[in-house]
């Protein structure tokens, strides 16, 4: 297929961009720069410097014959929604729906689009499922929220198929080390340990020692960022051979604590990663696990790096070079 990867030089659209070139895809990157990086990108892959508020720039893009686009770009700070709700309602939603509409009115009707676990808020049981409530408790989650509500309708009225696909927590590098631009400000766990581990950043800070897990601290559903891009593959194939829409969680279905987490990386790295005990962060949920057996289901889809010795050993292979 003819795709388009919209945020294609980001941290995950640019995994996404090298596993669709490996799967055998033809595809092209539209990026606007802000958040990903050039050296993100792949000469197979062509290359549009544009924007998705700029609707010319979307419309001229969309004229290269896509039989489907995937959807990647995004504010994606769940601290940063909630003091500047105006920048993630426009970038989020309103280029979002300048996405949709260009696709539509270029009659390209498969859309992946990047959702979130944030749709659900707090977990009212684990393992989480697509059965679970929805209820966002930030702005970024009910910006995808609302989205997958707009996919919803252009299903319905424009034929317009979709997968939303709403991630946990992306973490690790290709494995074969094809891709090392860094996450610009990372707000995640890993990245972070990764910065302190690499001198970047003084220490990690733990926002808790004092919750109902076996260690005292969170625990989340870790899944690695080459298992998320293979998702991204299926779930396109799936919707165009099916012809139908699909939404699914993608996560490893295991959880990995802050401390399990650090403590894997200072064996891994060999350095200490000097870390600092803070307190409980308004909102933070004490346990989130994903269930995905209906991506396993419905794609024959599987975490298969998503074990915390990968995640950081492709990650640090990236960082230690620093």
């Amino acid at each position: 297929m003819k795709i388009l990867v919209i945020g294609g030089a980001g941290y995950i659209g640019s995994h996404v961009t090298r596993t669709l070139l490996d799967r055998g895809h033809e595809v092209t990157v539209f990026d606007n720069l802000s958040s990903g990086h050039r050296e993100n990108l792949f000469r197979e892959a062509a290359f549009i410097h544009g924007d998705i508020l700029n609707i010319t720039a979307l419309t001229e893009a969309m004229t290269g014959g896509f039989s489907a686009l995937v959807h990647l770009a995004a504010s994606k700070a769940v601290g940063e929604s909630m003091v500047n709700p105006a920048k993630y309602a426009v970038n989020n939603i309103t280029g979002t729906i300048n996405v949709i509409n260009c696709a539509a009115a270029a009659n390209i009707n498969a859309i992946v689009f990047s959702s979130s676990a944030a749709v659900y808020g707090e977990p009212q049981y684990v393992p989480i499922d697509e059965k679970h409530p929805l209820n966002p408790q930030s702005f970024y989650g009910f910006t995808k929220l609302e989205i997958e509500h707009i996919l919803g309708w252009y299903d319905q009225l424009k034929n317009v198929r979709y997968a939303s696909l709403r991630y946990f927590n992306a973490a690790g590098y290709d494995e074969a080390g094809r891709i090392r631009g860094l996450e610009r400000d990372p707000a995640n766990l890993l990245p972070i340990i990764m910065e302190a581990a690499a001198g970047i950043r003084e220490r990690l800070e733990i926002f808790g020692d004092d919750w109902n897990t076996p260690d005292g601290t969170c625990i989340r559903d870790y899944i690695h960022v080459t298992d998320l891009a293979e998702a991204h593959a299926q779930s396109l194939e799936y919707i165009v051979d099916q012809n139908r829409s699909l939404t699914i969680n993608l996560g490893s279905e295991k959880g990995i604590s802050v401390k399990s987490m650090l403590e894997t990386a200072r064996r891994v790295t060999g350095r200490p990663i000097p870390s600092v005990m803070a307190g409980r962060r308004l909102g933070d949920a004490e346990r989130i696990i994903a269930s995905s057996s209906k991506a396993k289901e419905l794609l024959g889809w599987e975490a298969k790096r998503s074990n915390v010795e990968t995640l950081i050993e492709s990650t640090w292979r990236v960082y230690e070079s620093l």
